[in-house]
């Protein structure tokens, strides 16, 4: 067994800067590939968090490489920055992204539950 975890797997052993959820989250992503073609991909979240997200696309995209989010609930955009490419499976690869600032705002989801120290039976 590889000493690498899932990509789908959030790992709290990992450092980070905000928490991650696994929320799906209906996305449009935009950009340059890198083929140097303009793209326009409907897509979904794995994970979210303040600071980003783990995204799933089929366009070939690079680390470094600058791409629009676009919420189509609320339609607010943001530029990311893509931080980390992940596992695919030859059509859909996993793909790390981060904003520029932290935007929890652009997810439009609901405050995540409260870890209690005493949970009620």
């Amino acid at each position: 067994m590889s000493g690498q975890g899932s990509a789908l797997a959030v790992n709290s052993s990992e450092r980070r800067r905000s928490e991650r959820f696994l929320e799906i989250v209906p996305l449009v992503v935009r950009g340059e590939s890198s083929e140097k073609r303009i793209f326009w991909e409907d897509t979904y979240t794995i994970s979210i968090s303040t600071h980003g997200a783990l995204v799933i696309l089929t366009t070939k995209i690079m680390i470094g490489q600058i791409l629009v989010l676009v919420n189509p609930r609320n339609w607010d955009e943001r530029n990311v920055r893509v931080t980390r490419i992940g596992s695919s499976d030859g059509k859909k690869t996993h793909v790390g992204i981060e904003f520029a600032s932290p935007s929890p705002e652009f997810w439009l989801v609901g405050a995540p539950p409260r870890k209690s120290a005493a949970v009620p039976h």
